[in-house]
């Protein structure tokens, strides 16, 4: 079993994935290719994706049971002793953390001066 998701990606491409998939939905892709098909289909979609991103899912023989690869996404797959993890980027890491700012807040002014 096979499965591509493709957020923002041009039509000719989700057209090319017809030929070998089913689009279950806009942009899900579904279907049971044989190994060879998917790594070609994988590649055809990583040239022409463009700015838009891409997901691989399918069934190997692991513990999970399937695999999955990505392409232009934020999230990675990481390996953790056996088991594939997806990595979410941290929102609190120093480059995308503002510093505070300087002063007391609204809240903090109200209730020093009694006002509520």
């Amino acid at each position: 079993m096979t499965i591509i998701v493709l957020t923002n990606c041009p039509a000719g491409l989700r057209g090319f994935l017809t030929r070998w998939l089913l689009e279950i939905s806009a942009g899900v892709f579904i279907g049971n290719p044989s190994a060879r098909i998917r790594d070609l289909l994988w590649a055809e979609v990583q040239k022409y994706a463009d700015q838009g991103r891409a997901l691989l899912a399918h069934t190997t023989n692991n513990e999970q049971g399937f695999t999955f690869l990505t392409h232009d996404h934020a999230w990675h797959p990481v390996d953790y002793e056996g088991l594939t993890l997806i990595r979410r980027p941290n929102p609190d890491s120093p480059s995308t953390r503002t510093s505070p700012r300087k002063g007391w807040s609204n809240a903090a002014k109200r209730r020093r001066f009694g006002l509520r």
